[in-house]
C-alpha cells in the first residue's frame, strides 16, 4: 500500500529534519579511513594503510593493529588510536580523541575528547594515573601522572622515597607545550584549571593546583604543593619554591623567584619577587652603585 505523503507537510518538517541528521552525524560520527590516513600522513609524512585499522571491540573505537592494548581499555565510537601506541588497564578514551603514534598512555588514564597528540620524529607523549579533560592539545614528549620527587631520610640515614599515590588532572582547553612534565599528587591532586596554557620544558611538582586561564611561559618550575590563582601569567624561567600560593591575576616577569606568598594581584619580579616597581628602583639603585663606585 503506498503512502502519500503532502508536499506542504515534508517541506514544512524538512529543517527539523536537516537538525536531526546534523546532530546525529556529530554525536555518533565515525572518523572516515581517509580522515585516519590525512591524519597519519601530517604526523610522520608516510603513507598508512586504513586497512590495518579495525575496530576495538570494548567500546567500537578504531586502533591501529600495532597498538599495545589491555582488554580493559575502553576506546569510543569516534576515537582513533594510532601505530605504536600502548595504552594500560582500565584506560579510558573518549569519542573524537585522537592518539598519534608511538604514545605511551599508563592505567586508569582518562582522556576526553577532541583531544590530539601530536608526535613527531619520536618524541613519545606518556599518560599514566592522570585525566585529561575535553578539547586539550599536548605537544611532543610530554610526560603527565608520573612520581613527583619527594623523599625523607629515615632512621637508619637512608633515603626512602615518599609515596606518590594520587592523579593529575588536566581540564578542558589546556594546552601543553614539549617536552613539560607535570607530577602526579602524593597528599592531593595536582590540578591544571581550565584553558590554561603552558609552553614548552615546564616543570610542575606535585599537589601543585593552578587555576582557570593562566599562562606558563618557557622554562618555568614550579615547586610541588604550590597553590596558583586564576589568570596568572608567569614569565620564562620563573621559579616558585614549594608550598607558596600566588593571588588570583599575578603576573611575573621572567626570571622572577616566588619565596612567599603573593597575596595581592599586580606585576612583580625579581630574586625575591616584589612589585614590580619596588624591583625596577632595586636594579636602578644597584646601577647608580656600580657606577658611582667606577668613578
Amino acid at each position: 500500500m503506498a503512502i502519500s505523503i503532502r508536499r506542504s507537510s515534508y517541506i514544512r518538517h524538512v529543517p527539523a529534519l536537516c537538525m536531526l541528521r546534523y546532530a546525529i552525524r556529530n554525536f555518533c560520527r565515525l572518523p572516515s579511513f581517509n580522515q585516519i590516513q590525512n591524519f597519519s600522513n601530517s604526523l610522520d609524512g608516510t603513507a598508512t594503510n586504513c586497512l590495518e585499522f579495525s575496530k576495538w571491540q570494548n567500546g567500537g573505537g578504531v586502533i591501529h593493529k600495532s597498538v599495545h592494548i589491555d582488554p580493559t581499555a575502553l576506546v569510543e565510537i569516534g576515537a582513533v588510536v594510532h601505530s605504536k601506541a600502548a595504552l594500560g588497564a582500565n584506560v579510558y578514551v573518549g569519542s573524537g580523541a585522537v592518539i598519534g603514534p608511538d604514545v605511551t598512555v599508563g592505567q586508569s588514564a582518562k582522556i576526553g575528547s577532541s583531544i590530539f597528540f601530536m608526535r613527531i620524529k619520536r618524541y613519545n607523549v606518556s599518560l599514566r594515573n592522570c585525566t585529561i579533560g575535553d578539547s586539550c592539545v599536548i605537544h611532543n614528549g610530554v610526560s603527565i601522572g608520573q612520581d613527583g620527587f619527594g623523599f625523607f631520610v629515615d632512621e637508619q640515614g637512608s633515603m626512602v622515597k615518599k609515596p606518590q599515590l594520587l592523579s593529575a588532572r588536566i581540564g578542558n582547553h589546556v594546552e601543553i607545550g614539549a617536552n613539560t612534565c607535570i607530577d602526579r599528587g602524593s597528599w592531593r591532586d595536582t590540578v591544571i584549571g581550565d584553558h590554561s596554557k603552558i609552553d614548552n620544558l615546564v616543570q610542575i611538582g606535585h599537589n601543585v593546583v593552578i587555576g582557570k586561564t593562566c599562562m606558563l611561559c618557557g622554562q618555568v618550575g614550579i615547586a610541588g604543593s604550590v597553590t596558583i590563582g586564576d589568570y596568572v601569567t608567569l614569565g620564562g624561567r620563573v621559579a616558585v619554591r614549594d608550598h607558596v600560593s600566588i593571588a588570583s591575576r599575578v603576573r611575573l616577569a621572567a626570571n622572577s623567584c616566588v619565596t612567599k606568598d603573593i597575596r595581592e594581584p599586580g606585576d612583580y619580579g625579581g630574586f625575591p619577587a616584589v612589585p614590580i616597581r619596588e624591583w625596577r628602583r632595586q636594579v636602578a639603585y644597584c646601577c647608580w652603585i656600580s657606577k658611582k663606585k667606577a668613578l
